[in-house]
């Protein structure tokens, strides 16, 4: 899979000695340029836009997020709670199942709690009653799969075949409907208009006997909105359109766009060596620190990376090194990246467009250390530690 960001905007002048190694570093700077955005694209479509927490849940921006976008959207009982505590507007919660001891709370403090199928809202009918007789405000929502893959990885992608995310559109009928107050749709990743319009055309067909039915259209995330090259005039065109079809509010809710390009991970060299090419082994661990790496997999663009060029693997300055982590894992390589000078032993470097998903998928599997967390802001040059792991964080983990 092929990273369609990697964009250094304003690290390209950041001294990397400045923080801790390994180190997550937001620029809020970029951050509300992202969020200028998508607030733009909202106000135009005349729409409701919500962050993905799944993707981006670092809480001390969540009065910036708050400035500009219209609430956020959750995966669970944890998520919810985060919200509530440190978000503003609304909150949209959706999760694959709900444990009947996880949803009453999760009433509570959603304004669209969304489900997974028809059977386990009539499962959770009860609990759904006696939250609205307690006075709750709140929709039920379904989400619904196309049945129209448009991912480049199957893993990634909600319509794969078989997937186990969202209710057979094909299977819908006027009971279901009954059931609820909005449909859901999540189904794509990373990427621009065209394969929204594709799978609305699909969804279209499937849902327009009901057009009039539903309060609201959820139509998730993995739209890359804030890549310089995504159609926004489209995109609103597109669902200032859609609206007027459905007689229904439209939301969308974006997650890596929020934080597309808006921060790094800050690795040193600990060690060089050859073994048919050169290797050196990072403080940054693709395992522990940025998953996806392996799970999609993809290569990570690096700060001040040369260029990529056709030539056998040799020892000199500027030829490719395999860079990988410091755990027991064999396959906890990062990539083959091409360093100007070197890489040496103790040299700072930085891998791109690391806020989004990295953060929120740290393990400290082999006890290495999580990266600490920083926010930058390119515009002020401000610089704060917003937090430290130590080893007590690994110890209470377990017992």
């Amino acid at each position: 899979m092929e990273t369609r960001a990697g964009d250094p905007g304003a690290f390209a002048h950041f001294d990397l000695s400045r923080v801790d190694s390994p180190s997550f570093v937001v620029d809020a700077a970029r951050l509300r340029q992202n969020l200028s955005i998508l607030a733009d694209v909202r106000d135009r479509a005349g729409i409701k836009l919500l962050s993905a927490l799944k993707a981006f849940s670092m809480w001390s921006t969540a009065s910036i997020v708050g400035e500009y976008l219209d609430g956020v959207c959750t995966s669970g009982l944890w998520e919810a709670r985060l919200a509530s505590e440190f978000y503003d507007g609304e909150i949209a919660t959706y999760s694959a199942a709900y444990k009947p001891e996880d949803l009453d709370e999760i009433l509570q403090l959603s304004d669209h709690v969304i489900f997974n199928s028809p059977q386990q809202i009539v499962r959770c009918s009860a609990i759904i009653e006696a939250a609205r007789a307690r006075g709750e405000r709140f929709d039920i929502g379904l989400r619904v799969n196309p049945l129209h893959p448009e991912g480049e990885v199957p893993r990634y992608d909600p319509c794969a075949p078989h997937s186990r995310l969202g209710f057979p559109i094909d299977q819908l009928t006027d009971e279901h409907v009954a059931l609820i107050d909005g449909i859901h749709m999540h189904t794509l990743c990373e990427q621009d208009f065209e394969p929204l319009r594709r799978t609305w055309d699909v969804a279209f067909d499937y849902l327009e006997p009901w057009f009039g039915q539903f309060k609201w259209i959820n139509l998730g995330g993995g739209h890359h909105i804030t890549r310089a090259d995504y159609q926004r005039d489209e995109l609103v065109e597109f669902l200032r359109d859609m609206a007027e079809d459905t007689g229904a509010e439209i939301y969308l809710e974006p997650g890596e766009a929020v934080a597309l390009d808006a921060g790094i991970l800050v690795g040193t060299v600990l060690d060089t060596a050859w073994n048919g090419m050169p290797i050196a082994i990072t403080d940054i661990s693709a395992t522990c620190h940025m998953p996806d790496v392996l799970e999609a997999p993809y290569r990570p663009a690096m700060l001040g990376e040369l260029p990529q060029i056709d030539t056998d693997i040799d020892e000199t300055a500027g030829g490719a090194v395999r860079l990988g982590g410091p755990s027991c894992l064999a396959g906890d390589v990062i990539g083959d990246y091409r360093f100007p000078n070197g890489p040496e032993v103790g040299q700072r470097f930085a891998f791109l467009d690391q806020a989004h998903y990295s953060m929120v998928k740290t393990t400290t599997f082999n006890g290495v250390p999580l990266p600490s967390i920083w926010l930058w802001d390119s515009a002020t040059d401000s610089l704060e530690c917003i937090k430290r792991f130590g080893y007590e964080d690994f110890r209470d983990r377990l017992s």
